[in-house]
């Protein structure tokens, strides 16, 4: 149970580091919680969109999962912020 702990919490915080990083990218800040689940979408956005192109995401380590996450958060600020206009 610890490791499963320890697993999400580590995702909430590369989750929340790659959402502030993204809304800094962007020029969009969805505020503390709005970039954990940001991060944390734009994470899985991006690790499913990796897998499709053939890259093994499970093994990258945290730099990996981190850049995998803040390419999905980019891409899902993009797909928001146009569905606002």
């Amino acid at each position: 149970m610890e490791t499963l702990s320890l697993g999400i919490i580590a995702w909430i915080i590369i989750g929340g580091l790659a959402g502030w990083i993204a809304g800094k990218i962007k020029d969009s800040s969805q505020g503390f919680f709005g970039n954990i689940i940001v991060g944390i979408v734009g994470g899985v956005l991006g690790g499913w969109l990796l897998s499709i192109i053939g890259f093994d995401v499970a093994s990258g380590g945290f730099w990996f999962s981190l850049l995998t996450a803040v390419l999905g958060s980019v891409i899902l600020l993009s797909l928001l912020n146009a569905i606002k206009k």
